[in-house]
């Protein structure tokens, strides 16, 4: 998950919707020297990542001769959204744009996209080819306004051989935050700690969901624009408390914000227990080679909670409506491309993030990848148990980002004995609402 953002993001963004219309008539279509229409695609892959799209975007442009799509890093996300907004009202802009899931509110507001739903409904799409859990998310109003790209969840990760070395079973890990409490306990030894979770703002909206709760009001922004944080309901308070109680018995290590700090501590052996992204599974497995066996198990949740589950993370793909309509149609011609599940078989092999489309669970290297990685059976069921509804959907507001910067600092204050959860978390759920009331004047009726 990529997720630096830089306060005011999208508030500064939301300034220039009016700027913005939704025909597109004044771009001229880009064309290459042999004919064929040309989609610039921005995207936030960087590294290895990267590689996997240039190769995707290879496959498509060599399979046909009708349209070249060229991909172009721009960056991390928030970087390529300040990008998106400096291209408004030239032609330097792109077709096709990669946002984070949690910039969804501002992209339908900003009246910058031409909905995927129009291309679905055009083009006669069969939707139900996709994981339903995952074209959720991105569905509002009951349209899917953008297509799923990188999919991921959170899962539980631990040392197998820690655990049996703590008469604990290894094949029976932690489902529940009691459990995974004991566990901790039995697993801090000799310096080395039961558990360590980065405080990041993404596993507190995954917690909330995995109780049935909402993180705003309004169906979680999706009945109506919300207009409340509920940072601090029970959920916020019992997940902050459970949490702090492990740090203050020393079972678990406070390793700040970066889950690549937790992640290095699980990898070396350092602590028994982690949470980390399903798209870091592969990264985890390899860099722990033969010290220990890798387990995984579900996001834990508190014991009698029932009715949650997790919520997709990651990023999805926007076509722009200001770029001609052929222009547009290449486009969507790419995404059928991706979608299709050879190229998703891909994509989740040499990515770790999920296949969007169903059948590409039946193809053979998708199958042979879980043999060796038998680990991400976890994720795979995580997903599919999962109820889909207002909790498990996500949450939009305008300006997400900065709320999970907020509430980042209300863990820190929690974590480091600052304030209570009570406290923190209502200090902070005043501030992100404040922060939407000011977006919501900005966005237009």
């Amino acid at each position: 998950m990529k997720r630096l953002l830089k306060q005011g993001l999208l508030l500064a963004m939301a300034a220039v919707l009016v700027l913005t219309t939704a025909c597109g008539s004044g771009s001229k279509e880009n064309v290459t020297a042999d004919g064929r229409t040309k989609v610039i695609w921005w995207h936030s892959m960087g590294g290895e990542l990267k590689s996997a799209v240039d190769h995707l975007v290879k496959e498509f442009n060599d399979s046909q001769s009708e349209v070249y799509v060229e991909a172009v890093y721009q960056g991390e996300y928030d970087e390529s959204l300040n990008k998106l907004k400096a291209s408004l009202g030239s032609n330097s802009g792109p077709t096709m744009v990669q946002v984070y899931e949690i910039g969804s509110r501002y992209m339908i507001d900003s009246n910058l996209i031409t909905p995927i739903q129009t291309f679905v409904d055009k083009n006669d799409y069969d939707l139900s080819q996709l994981e339903e859990n995952i074209i959720g998310y991105y569905t509002i109003d009951d349209q899917l306004n953008s297509m799923p790209f990188n999919t991921s969840n959170p899962i539980l990760y631990y040392n197998k051989d820690r655990f049996e070395e703590a008469g604990l079973d290894p094949d029976t890990p932690p489902t529940t935050f009691e459990e995974v409490e004991k566990a901790a306990k039995q697993l801090t030894d000799d310096g080395n700690k039961g558990a360590s979770f980065a405080m990041y703002g993404w596993f507190m909206e995954q917690f909330f969901a995995n109780q049935g709760a909402e993180l705003v009001n309004n169906g979680n922004g999706r009945d109506k624009l919300a207009t409340q944080s509920l940072l601090s309901s029970d959920a916020g308070v019992e997940t902050l408390t459970w949490w702090k109680k492990m740090i203050d018995d020393k079972t678990a290590l406070n390793l700040g914000r970066k889950t690549d700090d937790t992640k290095k501590a699980f990898t070396s052996g350092q602590v028994a227990m982690t949470l980390d992204s399903t798209a870091s599974l592969r990264g985890i497995v390899d860099s722990v080679g033969d010290k220990f066996e890798v387990g995984t198990a579900p996001l834990p949740r508190p014991k009698g909670a029932d009715e949650g589950g997790v919520i997709v993370g990651g990023a999805s793909l926007y076509i722009l409506n200001n770029r001609p309509e052929t222009e547009q149609e290449a486009a969507w011609k790419f995404i059928e491309f991706l979608t299709q599940p050879k190229q998703q078989a891909y994509w989740h092999i040499h990515t770790g993030y999920f296949p969007i489309t169903k059948a590409a669970y039946d193809e053979p290297a998708i199958k042979e990848n879980m043999e060796k990685f038998p680990q991400f059976q976890t994720a795979v069921d995580q997903l599919h148990d999962t109820t889909l509804n207002r909790a498990t959907q996500g949450a939009l507001m305008g300006v997400f980002p900065e709320a999970r910067q907020i509430t980042e600092k209300a863990m820190e204050e929690v974590i480091n004995g600052q304030k209570t959860p009570e406290k923190a978390l209502k200090d902070a759920e005043k501030e992100i609402t404040q922060k939407i009331e000011q977006y919501n004047k900005t966005v237009k009726k």
